[in-house]
Parts: structure tokens; sequence; C-alpha cells
């Protein structure tokens, strides 16, 4: 039967070579088994590659979150949110569907028919492909109706109904209806030419679907060849010339349709020609002038401008160092979902965002006008001039970022010379929610501790290490600690990038400094909730431990767990010292750690018994799954942290607790049950298995 249809020669050749493969034997089986095996594992290397290369573009990805969110309303069913307040949806992404937020506005869910498909009356979902018509009929289906109705005006209906591969950026209904009426009747009152180019301009001639419009691509359109602008953001927003694709991917027999927000014009100009022509930016022209940057923004590139008007310069005094931004990216207004920092040429970070339908920077809505395209970039118009970081005094950089709070109580301090003067020092600056449980009474302690926030040097975080010594205006040396999820000095954390001012600079930290007075057992003692604790570590003869040089963490029982103890396991307890010793070197880990280097999962080696196992759920620290009631009372040799209970050893780890997937990554095993399988045996295991499920999944 293998041999049916073969000549007599050929059933012969293949019949000595089938025999030859029988005496072959198990040295043929043998050999074809180490060449499966080659093979199998370069089609698995294949299978990656092609899994690399097969990555889906951000829309697809996006779009392919709608489809998994929709599927509970049948086949072929995306999810979509509408900011509330306004017509604006979009395909929902993982963050903003827990969010249910966009642009700082709430959003509410609905469902649609993903792009291609239609509902049947009593069906579920959406199970029917949408039919494959031309363009000109394609326009009806997704609802661009005036686009439709003015092809037929300008007479495009008979090229979009005929022959060829074009795609059409059709403006949406409401994109005709938001242009001015002006500029609406200038283009209907000449439809054979005006109108014509316009929605020529919209087609490029070949077939573009989304994975086609690439970041920074750019397409001639029908229009005299000039160039249409594509840029495709990481959040899913596809824009061209800065109008956003509100339904992409609709096939024709001819080509493709993407429906576009608003209707787009030819772009001719570089952005300094933009600036050059507009009466609104005449201050801007002169100061681009006299900085040297008309070159710079004549040339090939793709900038984000943020022109200050007239009026913006006329806010600020004179004496003012001012500097043109501009950020070496563009960024269309619609690509503006959430905040996102952006770095200027200069080098300054800016926040740009969003509220609503507001555009912002730093979170001020102080952009008038948005999206004048030029050939090289985009234009954006604001009402207050931006002052690079680089210009301004340390005040400047407090008053301006999240550390208002600290400002305020630095100035009453009368501090203000180390921050408006021409001194290199370093302000550590708290968040304003640091001080949110604290008195802000400008008390003698109260100067001492702001003192303590300026360092007698300007530093950038970059060059800080582990076991540094910073001197503050205060006179103390604040330690630094380097940990693998954080950088803090003391108990305090860098929360942001740092702010690089004029002479001095900035570092954002997450608390207010409580730099140590003592060692731990000075805190314990200073502190009337650990007095019972105190007794017991003297019973213990701990004292001389907890006096001298270490990196000790002490989780430190309050009197309140003690009470909590019954009065005979109490009294036991501190009658056998050696006992008692050993409970509270349980609470005492080797490493020195803060709250901020606490992430899930972490782990502590007490001085007795075999681990302390530490976490942070709705920031509040954990350890052995008790809260901890304060953490980071700082020490000369330690940290010391509340906990309103005595600790207890955890339970041992069992053996499947230990085939964690980094240990078998690193001993190139796996484990299936209570076997461990080495790479050859695993091979064979695969080989022999129908299927690679026959296998216990790796925990």
């Amino acid at each position: 039967m293998l041999l049916s249809g073969a000549s007599p020669s050929e059933r012969g050749s293949r019949l000595s070579v089938f025999n030859r493969l029988l005496v072959a034997g198990d040295a043929a089986v043998e050999r074809a088994g180490r060449e499966m095996k080659r093979l199998t594992l370069f089609a698995l290397a294949l299978a990656l590659v092609a899994t690399v290369f097969a990555a889906k573009s951000p829309y697809q990805a996006v779009l392919q979150h709608s489809r998994i969110r929709g599927r509970t309303q049948g086949p072929n069913v995306c999810a979509m949110q509408k900011i509330q307040g306004s017509d604006k949806k979009y395909f929902t992404n993982c963050k903003q569907w827990y969010r249910r937020k966009i642009c700082g506005k709430p959003t509410v869910i609905s469902y649609e028919c993903c792009p291609g498909y239609e509902k049947v009356i009593g069906e579920k979902g959406c199970p029917a492909a949408l039919p494959l018509v031309n363009i000109y009929k394609t326009l009806s289906v997704v609802e661009a109706t005036t686009t439709k109705m003015y092809s037929e005006r300008a007479k495009l209906q008979q090229e979009i109904e005929g022959p060829g591969s074009f795609t059409f950026f059709a403006p949406s209904n409401e994109a005709w209806a938001a242009l001015p009426t002006e500029i609406l009747d200038a283009l209907v009152s000449n439809v054979n030419i005006e109108l014509l180019n316009a929605l020529h301009y919209h087609m490029v001639n070949k077939r573009l679907t989304s994975d086609d419009l690439k970041h920074g691509a750019s397409f001639p359109s029908m229009y005299q060849d000039f160039d249409v602008h594509i840029h495709h953001y990481s959040n899913g927003i596809v824009t061209v010339n800065c109008a956003r694709l509100v339904k992409a991917d609709q096939h024709a027999t001819n080509g493709i349709v993407h429906v576009v927000d608003r209707v787009i014009t030819a772009i001719t100009n570089d952005v300094n020609s933009l600036i050059d022509t507009d009466d609104d930016l005449d201050t801007l022209r002169t100061a681009v002038a006299a900085a040297g940057l008309s070159t710079l923004l004549e040339n090939q590139g793709s900038y984000t401008i943020f022109a200050p008007t007239n009026e913006a310069f006329e806010k600020i005094p004179p004496e003012t160092l001012t500097r043109i931004l501009g950020d070496p990216n563009l960024h269309c207004s619609e690509s503006i979902m959430t905040g996102a920092p952006l770095e200027t040429l200069q080098g300054s970070m800016l926040e740009v965002g969003c509220d609503g339908e507001d555009m912002t920077i730093n979170g001020k809505a102080i952009i008038t006008q948005r999206d004048k395209l030029g050939t090289n970039g985009v234009v954006h118009y604001i009402n207050e001039l931006l002052i690079p970081d680089s210009a301004k005094t340390l005040l400047e950089l407090a008053e301006g970022s999240v550390v208002t709070t600290a400002a305020k109580l630095l100035k009453e301090a009368s501090l203000n010379d180390h921050l408006t003067g021409s001194e290199a020092v370093t302000l550590l600056a708290p968040l304003n929610e640091a001080f949110k449980d604290k008195s802000l009474a400008m008390t003698p302690d109260m100067k001492k501790t702001l003192r303590n926030h300026i360092l007698k040097e300007k530093l950038s975080s970059k060059s800080l290490y582990h076991g540094q010594e910073l001197e503050t205006l205060g006179g103390q040396k604040l330690r630094v600690f380097v940990f693998r999820n954080n950088l803090c000095i003391e108990n305090a954390c860098i929360a942001a990038h740092d702010k690089n001012g004029r002479f001095a600079n900035m570092f954002i930290i997450d608390s207010v400094l409580a730099p140590p007075m003592g060692t731990v057992m000075d805190v314990l003692k200073a502190d009337n909730r650990f007095s019972t604790l105190v007794g017991a570590i003297q019973k213990a003869g701990l004292t001389e431990l907890l006096n001298k040089k270490g990196t000790y963490t002490f989780f430190a029982p309050t009197n309140a767990a003690f009470s909590a103890m019954s009065p005979a396991d109490l009294n036991k307890l501190m009658r056998d010292p050696k006992e008692l010793a050993n409970v509270l070197k349980y609470h005492i880990g080797e490493e020195f750690l803060i709250s901020g280097a606490v992430t899930s999962h972490t782990r502590v080696k007490p001085i007795v018994g075999e681990r302390l196992e530490l976490g942070t759920r709705n920031s509040t620290v954990y350890v052995n799954r008790v809260p901890v009631v304060e953490t980071d009372l700082m020490a000369t040799n330690g940290v010391v942290h509340a906990v309103s209970v005595i600790l207890k050893p955890l339970p041992p780890k069992t053996v499947s607790d230990q085939a964690e997937v980094s240990a078998v990554r690193r001993t190139s095993t796996v484990r299936t049950g209570s076997q461990v399988l080495k790479n050859d045996d695993l091979f064979r295991k695969v080989l022999r298995s129908q299927s690679s499920k026959a296998l216990s999944r790796v925990q």
C-alpha cells in the first residue's frame, strides 16, 4: 500500500531502503531518536522566533483585550469605554478596565461588534462577518455617511467603487460636523476642486491595515503626493495627522477603510514656518531667533513644541531666564489618555496628561490650541511659559512640585537664603502626604528637622552608594541604603526623578526624615510602649547586643503584645532567661531593612530561627502575617518596627513549597510529583507522551 503507484524499479529501491532500515535495528532507532531530539529542539526554537516576530501591534493588543472582555456577550463582541459626558469611545486596555477612568474622567462600559463583524437577529453576539463590498458601500457600513455623501458630490464615487487598492481615512459624521462653518462652506461650494482634493488627501493608493501603520511612518496621499503622517502609540492609539482612528481595518473589495475622528488637512510647512506666520507667537519668534533655534525647527524631525503665546510671555518678569522647550518625539493630543513624563530637549521633565477634554502640562490646563501640524512636528499653544528646572531656584522647584507643604515650612523656618541663593546644596523634600499625620507647628524641633533635610553639597541620586554618609545643615550624618527595589536615605526613599535646579538639586522623598538618636536599645528605652520589652531584654542578657555596632532589624513587641499573653505563660517565659532570649532573638533580623525595602515575599534571617516573612498590603507592612503598627524607628545600629503580638515561627517549608521556578531554572530540572527530571530524562518523557499536558504544571 505504501508503494502503490510506483514503478517496479522505484518499488525495488524503496524496499531496499526499507530492508536496510530493518537490518539497522536498534542503532537506527537510536540515531532516529537523536535526530528527533534535534528536530524537536529546532522546532521549538522556530516556534519561539515565530512568536517574537508575530507580536501584535499596540492597537491589535488593545483590540484583543477588548475582545476578551466582551466575550461574555457572545462571539466577536468588543468592550468599549466611553468617557461620561462626551462622545469619545475607546477599546479598553487592562489598566483602563480596572480603573474605569480615561483622562481622569469616569467611563461607562458598552459592547459593540468588533471590526469586521455584525449582529444577526436572534443570535448572541456578532456571529456574522460583514459582507465584503467596495469602499463606497463600506462607508455606509461604518456609518461614515457624510463622507459618502461628499464623495458623491465631489464625483469620487466612481473611483472608490471601481477597481483598485486604496486606503481611505474616512472622517466620521461628527468630524464633519465639528468643522468651522466657513471651512466647510468653502469646501462644499467648490466640490470639483477643493472638496475632491480634500477627500483625495484622505486616501493612499495602497491597502494599509493597522499593522502597516507604524509609528513615525508617512505615506504619499492621492492629493499631489502630500504625505499623511502616522503615529502608533504604545497605548494602542493610532493617529493620522493627529486624527485618531476610531474604527480601523474595515476591509473592502478594493481596499480598506479607517474611520477617523476629524477632517485632516494637507501639511506643507515645517514648525518654524508655523511660528513665523502666527501673530500670536511674535514674542516666541523673537526668542527662537535669539536662541539660534530656527535652523533646528526647520530640520527634519518629529518635534512636539509647547509654544508660549504673547500673553504667556507677558505674565513673567522680564529678568526671568526663559528657554524654549521641545520634545524630540511627536505627541498628538489624542494619544494622551493618562499622565506621562516627557523629557524636553533641554533635559527637563514635563508631565503631559489630560483632564476630560483638556490636555494638561504638569497638571495645569494651559493649552489653548493643540495639534497644529508641521512637516516635522506638532505645535500646541500654551498661555503660560514653561520655565526649565535648570533655570529655577530650589524654592521654585519645590513650590511647583508635589512638595508644597515642605516649601511652606522651609520658608517659615527662615531657610529661604539656602533655597533661593547660589549655594550648591541638595534639598530632601518630603511629599505633601508625608506630613498628614505630623504636627506642622514651627517648634525648635521642627526647625532642626527641616535643617536636616538640606544636604551641604549638590548631589545626583545616581551617584549615591550603600553606606555613604551625607552631612546636613543641621550637622546630622544621614546614611544611604541601596535596596533592590529602592534607594533610601535613612527612613525615606527617593520617590521621583531628581529635580536639577540652577545651582542646587532636589530629591523628592516619601517620608519625613527621622535620623537615628541612639542605638536600638536607646530607641526602645525612650519609648514607653516598650517598657516591658526593655525589662525582658535585660533579663535575657541582650542589652549589650542591642547597644553594639550592627545592622539589626528588630520587630519589637509592644507592651500590648506581652499583655495579650496569659499571665501563666508570661511568668513562665520571664523566669526562663534562655527561652526568653531565644524568643526575642527570633524577633531580630540580621540585616537592616526599612519599610521602603519590603516587597511581597521578602524574607529576613533572624538571629535564632529559620525565617521571618514580610510583605505589604494596602500600604501596611506585615511580618509573619502580623501587621506592623509602626515602622522605621531609626537607630545607629539598626531599625525598630513595632508589632502588637509576640511573633511565632512559621511552619517549616514542605518539599512542594520549595519547588520554585527560580530554583528549577537554575538547576535545569522540572518537578513532576515527587520526582526530579534532568534534561535528558525530561526530553525522553516528552517524546513518549502524546502531549506535554501529561507533565505536571511547574508551580
